[in-house]
């Protein structure tokens, strides 16, 4: 059996075309690759295409209480690529709902304008067997959600020069 070589993209139905559009390209600092009143496709890196959106004309958003995708992540190569995006989007007004240290993750959680989850995240630890040993301690059996983090603390201990591991670690 072959897995994928990779994750392609993601295609999101909306009543709001432009507006998604323009938001993800914003928060991902992406450029639109085609887009029509109908259809928009966006990147930010070498794949034609990474979200999609599909207009559907619907503008109601179910309740929290339903099936279907909870949220997409995005991956930063490093920590002051995560710090830079949050600030670059807090100066256009655009704030995580929730900023949380997963353990394996450090991740912010913004909204779009339909109201999806999109997860900005960095990795905490540089091998998978690092991330495995963490999956299977205590810290995360009693706790797998994780602990919450304020961005402008992380910022001034990043600021002061704290290492690394002592930023990503989960209290």
């Amino acid at each position: 059996m072959a897995s994928p070589a990779k994750l392609a993209h993601v295609v999101l139905r909306t009543g709001q075309v432009k507006e998604m559009t323009d938001w993800y390209v914003q928060v991902l600092e992406g450029r639109v690759a085609f887009a029509n009143d109908m259809l928009a496709f966006m990147t930010y890196d070498d794949e034609h295409h990474r979200v999609a959106f599909i207009g559907t004309g619907a503008s109601e958003r179910p309740g929290d209480m339903h099936t279907g995708l909870h949220h997409v992540a995005f991956t930063y190569a490093s920590l002051e690529d995560l710090i830079g995006t949050y600030q670059r989007l807090k100066s256009v007004a655009v704030e995580p709902f929730w900023c949380v240290n997963h353990g394996p993750t450090m991740s912010m959680y913004y909204q779009d304008p339909d109201g999806n989850q999109i997860e900005l995240q960095i990795d905490s630890f540089e091998t998978d067997s690092e991330t495995q040993a963490f999956f299977e301690s205590d810290a995360f059996i009693t706790n797998p959600i994780g602990v919450d983090f304020d961005p402008e603390e992380l910022i001034t201990r990043y600021e002061s020069g704290e290492p690394f591991a002592d930023l990503v670690k989960r209290p």
